[in-house]
C-alpha cells in the first residue's frame, strides 16, 4: 500500500520500569465495615468512604493525589507516549465547524480552527461575508476549562441566550447577548442544568427551567430536585436578580420531574414536556398565552410514549412520537380535538428508525437510521414524500435545522475515516452542495470502513463496524479495540474521532458493536438491553469479541475493550464476566455501583435502563448480578486496566470509578496493572478542552501499545497543517 507521507515502524520497547514483570504495590486504600441488607442479601461496601466529594473530604483528596501520582509515574515511563501525542496534535489540527444555522437574515456557526481548546461562535450577514467573532470562550480561562454550553437564538437572531460551564460541570450559567452589538443585556441566570429555553416570537422574553439553589457542599453530588419554569422579560429592564423572574410552573408534589418549555411558532401556546427518566416517555401540559389567567391543561398524561415537539400550524401540533409506532412517526394532535381518538399520523412509522425531524422551508426533513447509518427523507407538511436526500455515502448526517420560511439548511456528514464536511441543502430542489471541507493530516481513502453482522448468544443478529488501514489483512490478527455503549437508546453511528483514526493509522483495528440497549432499531432494540434484560448487552458485546477472535481479526492477547459512561459499565461488567477474553480494558467515566447510582445528581433518572434497585427485588437481583463493583473476585487474573474519570464529573460522579479501582487493586490476582487516571478541572466529557482530549488519548494508546504486543506505525512527518 502506498501512503501519502513517509511512514516508519516505531518499535516501542517495553517500559524500562518493571511494572509489567512483577505484582504492583498500589497506594494503600483503607477499608471499613459497611454492610447493607437489601431483599435479604448482605452487601459489603468497604470503600463507601470514597463516595465523599473530593472538594469536601481531605481523606478522599489525599487518596486521589496518591493514585494520580502512582498512575502518572507509570504512564510517564511508557515508551512512545510523546510521539503518539505529537501525532495526535497533527491529526486534531483541522477546522471543525458545526452546521451553520440561519435566524432571520443572520447566519451563526461554531468553529474551531484546530487546536483551540473551545469552539468560537461567529456571525455573518451573508454566507460570502467574513465571519465575525461573537463569543470566544477561549478568553474565559487560560486552560480552556470554561466552556460555551448551549445556544438559544431568538426568532430573528437579534438575541441569544448562551451558557457558561466551568470545569466540565453540567451546571450552566445563562446570559443574554445582543448579537448585533455583542453586548450582554441581561443579568445572569444560575442553577441551570439540563436547561431548555423557549423564546417568544416577538423577542420580548423567554421561558427557561432551573433548579433551586443548592448548598455548595451538595453542588456536585447532591440529587437534583424540584426543577421549575420561569419567564425572563427583556422589556421591563434588566432585573437586579433572577428572583424577579416570573415563576410559571412548579410541581412540588413531584420533585423528580423535569419540566421543558416550548412555545408554538405563533406565540399562542406554551407547551411543557414533563420528563421522568431517561426513556423518551413524556407527559405534556399546555397553556394559552393569549389568556393571561389561563391555567395549564393536561394534553398527554401517563408517561407511556415519546412526544417530541416539531412545530405548530395554528392549533395543530406536530410531534415525533412512538405512540403505537415503536420506530416512530410524525404525529398530529389538534388542540381543538385533543382526545386520543382524534390523533393521526401525518408520516406513519416505516421500516427505518426515525431519529429527528426539522420543519424547514415549509417541509419536514426527517432523519432516519438504517442499520446504524443515516437516511434522510423530505416530506410535505401534509405527509406526502417529496424525495429522499442523497447523502455522500454511508455515514452519519446531523443538522438540518432552520426556520419554516427559509429555503436552505445545512448539515454535517462524517464517517469513521472521514472528518465532518458541511453541506448546504436547497430545500426546494433537494440538491446538496459542499460548503466546507477541512484540510486534514491524512488521506481518508487509505482506510476501510465496513459493516458485518454477527450472532449473539440468543441468536440475535448484531451489526458491527470494522475500521482499519486498507493494507491490513484482517485474517492475520491485529491489535484491536472493541468499543460499545448499549444503553439509553444511544446510537453508535459512524462518527469521526482523531484519536481513533490514529489507532487505525498505527495499524490497529477499531471495531464498534451496535449492541442492544441502543436505539439502532427502535424501542424494542432498546428495551431488550434494559432492566431484567441488561445481560443481553454484555452477551452481545462478548459475542462481538468472540467473532473477532474466531475470524482471526485479532486474538485475546491483542484485544482491548473501551467505552464511556454506560459504556464504562459495559467494559467493566464484561471484564468481570470474561477476564480471560481481553488483554486490556479502558472503562471511561463508568457507572460501577449499580446499587447506589440513584443517590447522586441525576442518577435517579437512570432507573429506566438499570431498574429500581432499592425497591424492586427482581430489578435489584438483576443489577446486583452484573454490578462491576460488587462482582470482583479475589485472586482472579484481570486484564490490564486503565480507568478514567474526572474530579468535576457531576453526571457519573467519580466515586463510581474510585470504589471500583480500589477494590480491583485489592483483588487483582495477576501482574497486569489496574490504574485510575483522574482528570482535574474536568467533567463527564462534554466541552473538554482539546489539550485534555489529546493528553488523555495519548495516555490510553500508550497503555494499549504496552500491553497488546504492538509495534505501531507512525508517520515521520506531518502534512504541514500546523498553525
Amino acid at each position: 500500500m502506498k501512503f501519502s507521507v513517509p511512514y516508519v515502524v516505531m518499535l516501542f520497547v517495553a517500559a524500562s520500569c518493571s511494572y509489567a514483570q512483577q505484582v504492583m504495590e498500589y497506594p494503600p486504600t483503607r477499608t471499613e465495615q459497611v454492610t447493607e441488607v437489601r431483599f435479604g442479601v448482605a452487601i459489603d461496601d468497604p470503600y463507601r468512604w470514597l463516595e465523599g466529594d473530593v472538594r469536601q473530604s481531605v481523606e478522599v483528596a489525599e487518596w486521589v493525589t496518591l493514585q494520580s501520582s502512582f498512575t502518572n509515574r507509570y504512564l510517564e515511563n511508557l515508551a512512545g507516549r510523546d510521539r503518539i501525542r505529537e501525532r495526535l496534535r497533527q491529526l486534531w489540527n483541522f477546522e471543525r465547524v458545526v452546521p451553520p444555522e440561519k435566524f432571520g437574515e443572520q447566519y451563526f456557526l461554531l468553529k474551531n480552527d484546530g487546536l483551540q481548546n473551545q469552539s468560537v461562535l461567529y456571525r455573518q450577514d451573508r454566507l460570502d461575508s467574513i465571519p465575525q467573532v461573537l463569543i470566544d470562550p477561549n478568553t474565559w480561562s487560560e486552560d480552556g476549562t470554561v466552556s460555551l454550553r448551549g445556544l438559544h437564538f431568538s426568532k430573528t437572531g437579534k438575541y441569544c441566550v448562551f451558557g457558561r460551564s466551568e470545569k466540565g460541570s453540567d451546571w450552566v450559567t445563562l446570559q443574554v447577548i445582543d448579537t448585533t452589538t455583542g453586548n450582554i443585556i441581561s443579568r445572569e441566570i444560575n442553577w441551570v442544568k439540563f436547561g431548555k429555553i423557549a423564546w417568544l416570537p416577538d423577542e420580548t422574553g423567554f421561558f427557561y427551567n432551573r433548579f433551586p439553589e443548592v448548598p455548595e457542599e451538595e453542588r456536585f453530588q447532591g440529587a437534583n430536585l424540584n426543577q421549575k419554569i420561569y419567564f425572563r422579560s427583556l422589556v421591563n429592564g434588566n432585573p437586579d436578580t433572577q428572583s424577579e423572574d416570573q415563576l410559571v410552573l412548579e410541581v412540588p408534589h413531584e420533585p423528580s420531574w423535569l419540566l421543558e418549555p416550548e412555545v408554538t411558532s405563533d406565540g399562542r401556546y406554551l407547551l411543557v414536556t414533563i420528563v421522568v427518566g431517561t426513556d423518551n416517555r413524556y407527559a405534556l401540559k399546555c397553556k394559552n398565552l393569549d389568556r393571561p389567567n389561563a391555567e395549564f391543561i393536561d394534553l398527554v398524561t401517563g408517561f407511556e410514549n415519546e412526544y417530541t415537539f416539531i412545530g405548530s400550524n395554528g392549533s395543530d401540533l406536530l410531534f415525533l412520537s412512538d405512540f403505537q409506532a415503536p420506530k416512530r412517526g410524525i404525529l398530529s394532535i389538534s388542540l381543538n380535538e385533543p382526545s386520543r381518538e382524534n390523533w393521526r399520523y401525518v408520516v406513519p412509522e416505516c421500516e427505518e428508525t426515525l431519529q429527528s425531524v426539522n420543519w424547514v422551508g415549509n417541509t419536514l426533513i426527517a432523519l432516519y437510521l438504517k442499520d446504524a447509518r443515516s437516511l434522510v427523507k423530505q416530506y410535505g407538511v401534509n405527509g406526502e414524500l417529496i424525495r429522499e436526500i442523497n447523502l455522500p455515502g454511508a455515514g452519519t448526517a446531523t443538522g438540518f435545522k432552520g426556520q419554516r420560511e427559509h429555503l436552505e439548511t445545512f448539515y454535517s456528514f462524517a464517517s469513521f475515516n472521514r472528518p465532518p464536511q458541511i453541506f448546504r441543502l436547497d430545500v426546494s430542489t433537494g440538491i446538496s452542495e459542499l460548503f466546507l471541507s477541512p484540510k486534514i493530516a491524512f488521506t481518508p481513502d487509505d482506510f476501510e470502513v465496513k459493516q458485518v453482522f454477527y450472532t449473539s448468544k440468543d441468536g440475535t443478529q448484531i451489526p458491527m463496524f470494522l475500521c482499519y488501514r486498507k493494507d491490513l489483512d484482517l485474517t492475520k490478527g491485529h491489535p484491536t479495540i472493541l468499543r460499545g455503549y448499549g444503553g439509553f437508546a444511544n446510537v453508535q453511528s459512524p462518527r469521526f474521532f482523531p484519536d481513533r483514526l490514529q489507532w487505525m493509522e498505527m495499524g490497529g483495528v477499531y471495531a464498534v458493536a451496535n449492541i442492544r440497549g441502543g436505539g439502532e432499531y427502535g424501542d424494542a432494540w432498546h428495551k431488550a438491553g434494559t432492566k431484567l434484560q441488561k445481560q443481553n448487552v454484555f452477551d452481545d458485546f462478548i459475542a462481538a469479541a468472540e467473532w473477532l477472535i474466531v475470524n482471526q481479526v485479532t486474538s485475546s492477547n491483542q484485544l482491548a475493550i473501551s467505552g464511556s459512561s454506560n459504556g464504562g459499565l459495559l467494559v467493566a461488567a464484561c471484564m468481570n464476566q470474561r477476564p480471560e477474553l481481553f488483554r486490556a480494558c479502558l472503562p471511561e467515566v463508568g457507572v460501577m455501583d449499580m446499587l447506589r447510582f440513584h443517590k447522586f445528581t441525576s442518577g435517579r433518572y437512570w432507573v429506566d435502563d438499570y431498574g429500581d434497585t432499592e425497591f424492586n427485588e427482581a430489578e435489584f437481583r438483576a443489577a446486583y448480578a452484573y454490578s462491576p463493583y460488587h462482582n470482583l473476585v479475589s485472586g482472579t487474573e484481570y486484564p490490564a486496566t486503565l480507568a478514567t474519570t474526572a474530579d468535576t464529573d457531576d453526571r457519573v460522579v467519580p466515586c463510581h470509578s474510585f470504589k471500583y479501582i480500589a477494590r480491583l487493586q485489592a483483588v487483582q490476582g495477576g501482574k497486569a496493572p489496574v490504574l485510575i487516571r483522574i482528570e482535574t478541572s474536568a467533567g463527564h466529557g462534554a466541552a473538554s478542552p482539546t489539550s485534555k482530549l489529546i493528553d488523555k488519548a495519548a495516555d490510553m494508546w500508550a497503555f494499549l501499545v504496552q500491553h497488546l504486543d504492538f509495534d505501531p506505525t507512525i508517520p515521520t512527518e506531518s502534512f504541514g497543517n500546523e498553525k
